[in-house]
């Protein structure tokens, strides 16, 4: 992995992790799903006219198609629509920590529905990771947490599990901005439909309201994306997947920081524990890898 490849990695992570502070400013002057069709129509449209002027087409690959099209109901409008109505109930720390389980629960998924086999630290950073989020939830739990918004957001982190199980490897093909430019369309079409039938719409124009959507919409909407797409190219989805490692931490300090949410020891101890987990899971998913593809290599034909 080349330094060009970790500064994305980092910038991904960093932007990524923003933008539950930046969701939970915005859902308390707007209503949430409303907010996040508009948030993805103004991002898709800015992304398909990037990619139209880089020269890149709207004829995907079959895999690409099936990718966009995944991933713009599974992601953009189940996982980050279920967490943008749950942050009007829970702290976006909370939301972070929850949300940052995908490598676990991908790891899990596939060693349980797939027989994928972990090395020894993979196992090991299984158990910490599960530690870790039972030990931050008995926190919460004993402190009163919303439970309506936990388990929107664990739906949420399942959605995009099962969309990110049923992608592998669906992500070649060039068109990187046209792809992030229809994902967003398609999870922005979802939720125009889905506002009006679950929620009363509503906008209250402030200040606070106008800095966090514009931000949410370029930073982590399109920027970080674009990034993360363009990782995934670079480096592959396995190494790539490590910086996932860091986003239980950049989520909690930048909700500390902007948000001011408190955070106790047991709370600090959680998200170590959940971090060292989820990068123990990566780098023995990384090891593995050469492995399987030198058995691949061996095989005939």
């Amino acid at each position: 992995m080349d330094a060009r490849a970790i500064a994305m990695g980092l910038a991904f992570a960093l932007m990524w992790s923003s933008a539950f502070t930046s969701a939970r400013i915005i859902v308390q002057d707007a209503s949430p799903l409303f907010s996040l069709a508009v948030r993805f129509l103004i991002s898709g449209l800015i992304g398909v006219a990037i990619a139209r002027a880089l020269g890149q087409t709207w004829r995907l690959t079959p895999g690409q198609w099936r990718a966009t099209v995944i991933f713009g109901i599974c992601q953009n409008a189940l996982y980050l629509g279920l967490n943008f109505i749950a942050m009007q109930w829970i702290e976006a720390s909370l939301a972070a920590i929850i949300a940052s389980t995908m490598p676990l629960l991908v790891a899990l998924a596939g060693w349980a529905l797939f027989g994928e086999r972990l090395r020894p630290l993979g196992y090991a950073g299984l158990a910490a990771g599960i530690l870790g989020v039972a030990l931050i939830m008995s926190t919460r739990l004993s402190a009163g947490v919303d439970l309506l918004g936990v388990g929107l957001c664990v739906i949420g982190v399942l959605a995009l599990t099962a969309a990110t199980l049923a992608l592998r490897g669906a992500t070649s093909g060039g068109n990187f901005m046209m792809v992030v430019g229809l994902q967003m369309l398609i999870g922005s079409a979802v939720l125009f439909v889905a506002a009006p039938l679950t929620e009363e719409i509503f906008v209250t124009p402030t200040w606070r309201l106008a800095a966090a959507f514009t931000y949410t919409t370029i930073v982590p909407g399109l920027t970080a994306t674009f990034i993360w797409v363009l990782l995934l190219n670079r480096i592959g989805a396995v190494r790539a997947a490590t910086f996932h490692f860091l986003n239980p931490v950049f989520g909690v300090a930048v909700a500390s920081v902007l948000l001011g949410e408190k955070l106790g020891p047991l709370d600090v101890l959680g998200v170590a524990i959940v971090t060292g987990g989820i990068l123990a899971v990566q780098l023995a998913r990384q090891a593995d890898r050469p492995k399987a593809e030198l058995s691949r290599a061996a095989k005939p034909g």
